[in-house]
């Protein structure tokens, strides 16, 4: 089949201000599965540009394409942007098959069917093995309820199968990296990059997370063998910047070691940015000079809040003590810190966000990330926000840096106001200055100034996007936007044992 895979173009603030651009690993995960599987496949990466509707459908039309793929990490922000454009597409070629994707489509499935005929099918989970199973089934007439893992229409119903097998062997599948230009992608200032990932799921019990049950279990790929692959990425095509894509990737201490040593041992001169957790940080005193001699130059720190009763609240399993530990450490071994901080969990009053601030500086972190909370139906925790106002009900900006939930004690404005000033105290305090101007390390120093100019640049557009959005002063519960919560449904695919994966023949 001729397989087209579109990366759409993101509406956040994110996407469309810095220059750089990474690749998107789902989509190139899902095409090299295909490619193997002996389909004719081509991505179609909208985020350049970023390219209008108009085009996309033109590029589309001109490839001709038996199915088109979509799917996006920014997945519910993303969903009305795959929509406009696979409706565009399907007006255009009525007989293309249309195949969905990713977090967003996987827990909404049913409204997706029922409101959307164009769309085929949806996979849910993770898709290698899916897709390819699915793909099959379509191009031989095969019947699509014999397909563990998707979503489809079966007459004026819609239906999901039984949940698929998580894939225990992640190097089983090969990411499709033939599918992009690697010149065309960079990240930290113009340095050529990639996204990838080591592990997938997290085996923390965070209640708002949208990630954890998608991947219903953490598992890892080999070490070795993932080592050599980026060492391959950098000496064939350039790449510099390696950026994780894992919510968790350090949580066996023995394979993270294994991985480092590995990647030491292959000699290649990289920079490695992700995310972690600070117990994780705080475990590996004893090794972080292996991160830092494999290439780490910068980790976020999940850290969501710095009042204890809240982190019981949504179960994140940290304390202040080992977060500002973790900082510690990290300086010490010459590796940035992110934190992350999200703003309203709870229902704050200005002293709750003084206490917030004085906590961070304590802290002392490199870099701020400032989120707004945004529950997820699948989550534990959209229970706890089932009924908060909704203020914001255009989903491109449940993006985690808008505000979509009323806060009783403040008006929007006066959250605004002290997400900002946080974020401002934060970067502008003399020692952040200083090390921004004179770091010692010229690494350091060049992402650190490559970070401040990047948010120079998106402090006006997330104003005067405030200023613009239209928020309901009375709006509809969370439940009422979103229905009912889903969290018994929240791991997405099986942990029992696959079925033998079967080679090309014997599937066809």
């Amino acid at each position: 089949m001729r397989i087209l895979l579109i990366n759409v173009p993101h509406p956040s603030i994110g996407s469309r201000i810095p220059d750089d651009h990474l690749p998107p690993l789902g989509l190139l995960s899902i095409g090299g599965a295909l490619i193997d599987d002996g389909h004719e496949v081509r991505l179609l990466d909208g985020e350049f540009g970023p390219m209008p509707v108009r085009s996309i459908k033109a590029e589309a039309l001109a490839f001709a394409p038996d199915a088109v793929l979509f799917g996006h990490s920014g997945s519910t922000s993303g969903h009305p942007v795959i929509a406009e454009i696979a409706q565009a597409i399907v007006r255009a070629m009525p007989n293309v098959l249309i195949v969905y994707g990713g977090v967003f489509p996987t827990y909404h499935w049913r409204e997706v069917l029922r409101e959307e005929p164009y769309v085929t099918a949806i996979v849910r989970g993770e898709g290698e093995e899916t897709a390819r199973r699915l793909m099959r089934a379509l191009e031989y007439g095969h019947e699509l309820g014999n397909v563990a893992g998707i979503a489809f229409r079966d007459g004026n119903d819609v239906r999901a199968t039984q949940p698929a097998p998580v894939i225990r062997d992640l190097d089983a599948y090969r990411v499709g990296w033939e599918l992009i230009d690697h010149a065309r992608y960079s990240y930290w200032g113009g340095l050529r990059a990639v996204v990838v990932q080591f592990s997938r799921g997290c085996p923390h019990l965070c209640n708002y997370c949208g990630q954890r049950g998608f991947w219903t279990r953490w598992r890892h790929r080999d070490p070795v063998r993932f080592a050599a692959e980026l060492a391959r990425l950098h000496r064939e095509h350039g790449v510099k910047v390696i950026n994780f894509a894992d919510e968790n990737p350090t949580v066996s201490k023995k394979a993270w070691r294994a991985f480092l040593e590995a990647l030491i041992a292959e000699n290649v001169d990289l920079i490695l940015v992700g995310s972690t957790r600070a117990d994780d940080i705080v475990r590996d005193a004893d090794i972080l000079h292996l991160y830092k001699k494999a290439g780490w130059q910068r980790f976020l720190l999940g850290m969501e809040n710095t009042d204890e009763k809240t982190l019981q609240l949504i179960r994140k399993g940290a304390t202040t003590t080992t977060d500002r530990e973790a900082i510690r450490l990290m300086r010490q071994h010459g590796i940035l810190s992110m934190a992350t901080w999200v703003v309203g969990f709870e229902e704050e009053t200005d002293r709750d966000h003084w206490r917030g601030l004085r906590q961070l500086l304590s802290y002392d972190p490199d870099q701020i990330q400032m989120l707004y909370v945004t529950p997820h139906r699948w989550t534990p925790y959209f229970g706890l926000a089932a009924d908060r106002r909704v203020i914001q009900t255009d989903r491109r900006r449940w993006d985690y840096k808008h505000q979509v939930l009323a806060t009783r004690h403040m008006a929007p404005w006066r959250v605004l106001l002290w997400f900002k000033f946080t974020e401002m105290v934060l970067q502008c305090r003399p020692k952040a200055i200083l090390r921004v101007l004179f770091h010692r390390d010229a690494g350091l120093r060049h992402a650190m100034r490559w970070y401040t100019q990047m948010g120079r640049r998106v402090w006006p557009h997330e104003i005067w996007g405030f200023l613009r959005d239209v928020r309901l002063k009375n709006g509809p519960t969370v439940a009422q936007f979103w229905g009912a919560p889903q969290d018994s449904e929240e791991e997405s695919m099986s942990a029992a044992r696959p079925e033998r994966r079967v080679g090309v023949r014997e599937a066809a």
